[in-house]
């Protein structure tokens, strides 16, 4: 039988001894394990969602194949070939695909990416920016190097809205030119259908190519470079410049990916050149629909598809519009009767 002792009959130096042991005991026991600190997630690399590049190489591919389109017409065949070449796309495609392809050239600068890449780090801070983005485009401009980014936006852009009218100029003196053949007088064979075509062919989306399409990948990460001449401008910008430099930076913070898309894809709409280019093809559909000869077809195509269209990208890109010589385009004689809408007169015989 174990006999136990009240607290006041053990002796001071047993009790010393037994504190000693516990002192001892705790001091062996091992320490508890580190807590596990998560490390801090990548920065997501430069990038843009495929659908978006996809945009921007239909893009591309309406304008190589509207700029190809020649001005020596010999029969009407070779006019409604062409104008089935110029009229095929839909406004809100080719803006799309613009703003994607101004991003895609934005993001060719690389202080304007780095700038950019300065708060990608964080992810808090990389969020909290790319949703200041969304909210305001504009909000792109305050980056560094946004002016090269936007002279390269701007040479892309109205590069090409002037290669369009240029190449329209040559169509509509075409429209004078021709006259002197008897086919330019005859009416157009199914005027009637050549406009209903107009209109099925500005309401459906196309496709890019697949070599521009793959070539446009490599230039968002910079691989392949897209050969445009650096070259900075102060602001301000275009509407069309400021919403491609909102997109490139977006797409500098890993926020312009399929996961985003919901916020990006409104980025690539702007209600000025949205409304320039509806209107150009309601003027072509309104010039297709009293055209009757050929000619005057010619007019429409060199207008109201190419001149007009190719005014819209230079206007969306905060690019003047070089003034028409009138001096130089062959003024058309006061010969009745005269089409109203397009105001383009048959030239008449020499005597």
């Amino acid at each position: 039988m174990t006999r136990s002792f009240p607290p006041q009959l053990i002796p001071s130096r047993l009790l010393s001894a037994i504190a000693a042991v516990a002192i001892l005991a705790a001091c062996a026991a091992p320490a508890p394990p580190p807590v596990a600190v998560a490390p801090p997630p990548p920065v997501p690399s430069v990038g843009l969602s495929p659908r978006v590049i996809e945009q921007a190489s239909a893009y591309r591919a309406y304008v190589i194949r509207a700029t190809a389109i020649s001005p020596e017409f010999s029969d009407g065949g070779d006019v409604a070939r062409g104008v089935k070449t110029g009229v095929a796309y839909e406004p809100g495609q080719l803006l799309r695909g613009a703003i994607a392809y101004g991003a895609v050239a934005a993001l060719q600068d690389a202080d304007f990416v780095a700038g950019v890449r300065k708060f990608a780090a964080d992810p808090d801070q990389r969020r909290n920016v790319a949703y200041a983005i969304m909210k305001d485009p504009a909000y792109a401009v305050g980056f560094q190097g946004s002016s090269g980014a936007a002279g390269l936006v701007i040479a892309a852009l109205g590069g090409d809205g002037k290669r369009l009218l240029d190449v329209g100029r040559t169509v509509k003196k075409a429209a004078y030119d021709v006259q002197h053949s008897a086919w330019s007088k005859a009416d157009v064979q199914g005027r009637d259908d050549r406009l209903a075509l107009a209109k099925q062919l500005s309401a459906t989306p196309t496709l890019g190519q697949m070599d521009e399409t793959s070539r446009l990948q490599l230039a968002v990460t910079g691989s392949t470079p897209m050969g445009l001449e650096p070259r900075a401008v102060s602001p301000p910008y275009g509407p069309v410049v400021i919403r491609s430099l909102a997109v490139a930076a977006l797409a500098a913070l890993g926020y312009a990916d399929d996961a985003s898309l919901a916020q990006v894809m409104p980025i690539l709409s702007e209600p000025g050149s949205a409304s320039c280019l509806n209107m150009s093809k309601l003027n072509l559909y309104q010039c297709l629909a009293v055209a009757r000869p050929n000619y005057e077809d010619v007019f429409c195509l060199g207008q109201h598809i190419l001149m007009d269209t190719g005014h819209c990208l230079m206007k969306g890109a905060g690019v003047s519009d070089p003034v028409e010589d009138r001096a130089r385009a062959p003024a058309p004689l006061a010969v009745t009767p005269v089409n109203t809408d397009t105001g383009l007169r048959p030239r008449s015989k020499k005597r």
